[in-house]
């Protein structure tokens, strides 16, 4: 027999003894959590990531204990699994909404918190507060709260993880924290004087989500706002313009400085900012607390010990120092109310706080740190303090296309093709297009 085959078999012999296969007596399958025979059923979609099929072994080996427990404790039910692959997550959003819309929705599943509000606006999620306490609800973050309590004060999803954006800085090359754009462009100067082979900050300029969204701490912190309750695009009017104005020629002022290299304008990926830190290549960058787990496990303990992180540098020094926060929520679909109530017992007993503890991804509710054995390492204190300052991203249809926009104007400015006015221009009259098609 072909090895390949040999290999394939014994693979499905493990996957059978660990996961159970026929009949009703295994509790979790690769798409099933519950007894096969439970005379309850509910159909759940969930992000790899956050499944026993995960791609980090940590969090496939925490969700199996998870969702094992959650079976035995709940015998009478089956979950029928959907995993989405992480990168298709963001395009089965745009399926899931379309399968609301038609009533072909799963009963419960993973939403992005960023387009939480357009799933109320169409009447798709079920509200949920009556299975929470009121101090779970009263609890969270207000950027979370602003987004998953509708404008009737109910709950229609439970944000459980979310994130945000940092300085990271070597200490040895950049010791203060800067506090203004002006701070941090000179200390990046300095750090590149003292040390030559390091870029003195990087962050995310490439055409993707990131840099938009890394980024807009900058507009957010001078009292920027994208849209206007209607969810029109509103970056280009008003104070708005200036702000923006202000955002993008700081990040062309980081490049013609040389503060930044030119290739800031390529940048698309986190990872590149842990790999320069492991090459000794930076002295700050702009990441997400998601990093500092990574860089704690890769880099020599005497190396680690020069990074501390702060929060992201504001144009005026009494500015607030804002922050992008995304994340994931569980949402119920079903109209059935047993479903309905089910969904939110799996979303308490398998994400809120233990999913946290088997992610390290940062609880919604302050209270959570302080339980969860994963946080008490001090900086948890300051991914804490700095999440009172969440800002996340509005929630209304046209948003892909204005990240979209903004992404080309940044990448323009970066690299020279455009002006800071002509760049902002192009992206705010091709985002009203898009806005006004969608309103038609």
């Amino acid at each position: 027999m072909d090895r390949w085959v040999v290999r394939v078999a014994g693979l499905a012999v493990v996957v059978a003894l660990v996961y159970g296969c026929g009949g009703g007596g295994g509790l979790l399958t690769l798409d099933r959590i519950g007894r096969e025979d439970a005379p309850n059923t509910m159909t759940v979609q969930l992000n790899n990531s956050y499944t026993h099929q995960s791609s980090t072994p940590s969090w496939a080996d925490g969700f199996e204990r998870l969702f094992t427990r959650f079976a035995e404790d709940h015998p009478d039910w089956r979950l029928d699994l959907k995993i989405v692959p992480d990168e298709q997550s963001t395009q089965a959003q745009a399926r899931l909404l379309e399968q609301a819309r038609a009533g072909r929705a799963p009963d419960c599943a993973n939403v992005d918190s960023f387009v939480v509000a357009q799933f109320i606006e169409q009447d798709a999620l079920q509200p949920m507060d009556e299975h929470f306490e009121q101090n779970d609800i009263d609890g969270l973050f207000p950027f979370v709260k602003d987004v998953v309590v509708g404008d009737d004060g109910r709950l229609y999803a439970y944000w459980w993880a979310t994130d945000l954006r940092l300085l990271y800085r070597r200490t040895d090359l950049v010791p203060e924290a800067p506090r203004t754009w002006d701070e941090l462009i000179q200390a990046a100067k300095e750090a590149e004087q003292k040390d030559q082979k390091v870029d003195g900050y990087l962050f995310n300029g490439g055409r993707w989500e990131g840099t938009v969204f890394d980024n807009l701490a900058h507009f957010w912190s001078q009292g920027g706002e994208l849209v206007d309750d209607q969810g029109r695009p509103i970056f280009n009017e008003g104070q708005n313009r200036e702000y923006m104005l202000n955002t993008v020629k700081f990040l062309k002022e980081t490049v013609d400085s040389g503060a930044s290299p030119k290739r800031v304008a390529t940048i698309k990926d986190y990872s590149e900012f842990e790999s320069a830190a492991q090459a000794g290549t930076v002295a700050m960058f702009q990441g997400g607390d998601f990093q500092y787990p990574p860089l704690k496990e890769t880099l020599p303990p005497e190396e680690f010990k020069k990074w501390e992180v702060s929060f992201i540098p504001t144009m005026n020094r009494n500015d607030p120092q804002r922050t992008g926060t995304g994340g994931w929520t569980m949402g119920a679909f079903s109209d059935d109310p047993k479903k309905v109530e089910m969904c939110a017992e799996f979303t308490k007993e398998v994400f809120v706080g233990a999913g946290n503890q088997v992610t390290g991804q940062l609880p919604t509710n302050p209270e959570i740190f302080n339980t969860e054995d994963r946080f008490q390492d001090p900086i948890y204190d300051t991914f804490r303090e700095g999440l009172k300052e969440g800002e996340a991203r509005p929630g209304v249809p046209v948003y892909p296309e204005i990240s979209n926009q903004l992404q080309i104007a940044i990448g323009t400015v970066l690299t020279g093709e455009a002006t800071p006015e002509e760049a902002l221009d192009n992206a705010a009259e091709a985002s009203m297009n898009a806005y006004e098609q969608q309103s038609n």
